[in-house]
């Protein structure tokens, strides 16, 4: 019996070994929350208050009017608790977005319900939360919005109902994974079509006829006036997106891609004052590339996350290794470890001001500290030593934080691994650069850079086979020619 229980605890341990940690949301101050609980309230209000007005009122009907406002209540803190499930890193201005934004529907459908669409109403905001903050908190939100209806009168026709629930969920879907402002457009075109031949279709293809074109315009439900009508708001909402953006903090796709266009000046200042680094770092976007592609993270976030994490160098880009021509090196001429150690720590202090100065979203700035998390400068440690320096060893790391994303951890990774891999004899073996590989995670591992990462032993070992395969890529032979005096061959 022993032996069972024994094998069941080593089961379970190696089970919870190989489990994703949990990853703890963002703590939210307590007079922001206090501010969203008033505003659910308000939504809670807005979407009930009218059962009080029925006369005369009785136990039952304020009973009634209890339960809906609790159901609305409840339900908008389920959203919440959606919101910060799928994006633990969300802010409390993008919490008050989701939350005004049904606010805005609620008091929409109690002034405008008998004109617009619900349609009009719904399908906008999904747009926007779906591109900002994910499909599962866009698909939460229209299950919220579309449900709770603040006038018991109004009654939605079941197949507009359905109709409904799958141009919003298709929204919220394809919002989540569109990657550009074409593509957006795209959606806004073919939705409203979809929802014009679906409501003609289902609900009043015996009453309309397309030959009389004024009757087709003014029938039963508007509906090509309802599908115009969406088609304009979600032009309007693609229109709107970027002020989104900059006010809420929201980082769409379209957004990332924008940021990691090379034509951007920070990071053509990059190429052309500091070459070696924006080649370096060229060769880390390969390899972090790989390994979150590898993994199922976020690939066009840590592409543009790593164009961006070494800008610091700007400020002194003559001060690191890969931007020197061999002649000198203003290290040793310092000779001054403490110093040096500065230096290399003002790259990460720069970078962040480079960030602000530039506007960059917070999620690509956090590339810039964590990326380096809390590591040892070795290098200019050990120099201290020689010298006898009785200092302590931190002062010889980074100020942090570790990295506190899946994305900033593999950067990181990628960055040690790099060179180290850059550096290996072109006839070597995979299996000696998959110990090499795994001997600097393992390191970061050890030191604790990972801890917070929210990286599994699974997706370790895929991110090690994911640098491995990038080596083996780039290692190859190339022929060498020959010339002779008036050609050469190519």
């Amino acid at each position: 019996m022993q032996n069972i229980i024994t094998t069941l605890k080593k089961l379970f341990y190696l089970w919870r070994r190989s489990q994703v940690p949990v990853k703890q949301s963002i703590k939210i101050s307590k007079i922001d929350n206090l501010i969203i609980f008033l505003v659910c309230i308000l939504i809670s209000i807005i979407s009930s208050y009218k059962l009080l007005l029925i006369s005369p009122l009785n136990i039952a009907d304020i009973f009634s009017w209890f339960l809906t406002f609790t159901e609305v209540l409840i339900s908008s803190g389920v959203l919440i608790l959606v919101s910060k499930k799928e994006n633990p890193t969300i802010s409390s201005r993008q919490i008050f977005l989701i939350i005004t934004l049904l606010l805005a529907v609620q008091v929409t459908k109690l002034a405008l319900a008998s004109t617009i669409s619900p349609l009009s109403m719904i399908i906008p905001p999904a747009l926007i939360i779906s591109q900002g903050m994910g499909s599962m908190t866009a698909l939460a939100w229209v299950s919220i919005a579309s449900l709770i209806w603040p006038d018991p009168e109004i009654v939605i026709n079941n197949n507009l109902f359905f109709i409904l629930l799958v141009c919003a969920s298709i929204v919220s879907l394809l919002g989540g994974r569109i990657r550009s402002r074409a593509q957006l457009l795209q959606l806004s075109i073919f939705v409203p079509i979809g929802s014009f031949l679906s409501q003609w279709i289902l609900i009043s293809k015996d009453k309309i006829s397309l030959i009389n074109n004024q009757n087709f315009v003014s029938s039963y439900g508007d509906i090509f006036s309802d599908s115009l009508v969406l088609a304009i708001a979600m032009l309007f909402t693609i229109l709107f997106i970027p002020i989104f953006e900059s006010i809420f903090g929201l980082l769409t796709k379209a957004r990332l891609l924008e940021l990691a266009d090379k034509e951007k000046p920070l990071i053509r200042r990059l190429s052309l004052e500091a070459p070696g680094t924006f080649e370096h770092t060229l060769l880390i976007c390969g390899l972090a590339e790989e390994a979150t592609r590898m993994i199922g993270g976020d690939i066009d976030l840590i592409k543009t996350g790593a164009l961006y994490h070494d800008v610091g160098k700007l400020h002194a880009p003559n001060w690191f290794i890969e931007n020197q021509d061999g002649s000198k090196n203003p290290h040793d001429e310092l000779d001054d470890p403490i110093k040096s150690a500065e230096v290399l720590q003002a790259h990460v202090d720069e970078g962040l001001k480079f960030a602000r100065k530039n506007r960059l979203p917070k999620l690509i700035a956090n590339f810039i500290p964590e990326h380096q998390g809390t590591l040892k400068m070795g290098y200019f440690f050990q120099k201290a030593k020689e010298k006898n320096l009785d200092i302590n060893e931190n002062y010889f790391r980074y100020k942090g934080p570790i990295p506190q994303s899946k994305e900033t951890a593999i950067l990181m990774l990628a960055d040690g691994c790099e060179a180290a891999l850059r550096a290996m004899n072109i006839n070597a073996s995979d299996k000696e650069a998959l110990k090499t590989i795994s001997n600097i995670i393992y390191s970061r591992e050890k030191d604790g850079q990972l801890d917070d990462s929210n990286l599994s032993k699974g997706e370790i070992f895929l991110i090690k086979r994911a640098f491995l395969n990038v080596w083996k890529r780039i290692r190859h032979r190339r022929i060498q020619y020959p010339t002779s005096k008036n050609n050469t061959f190519s």
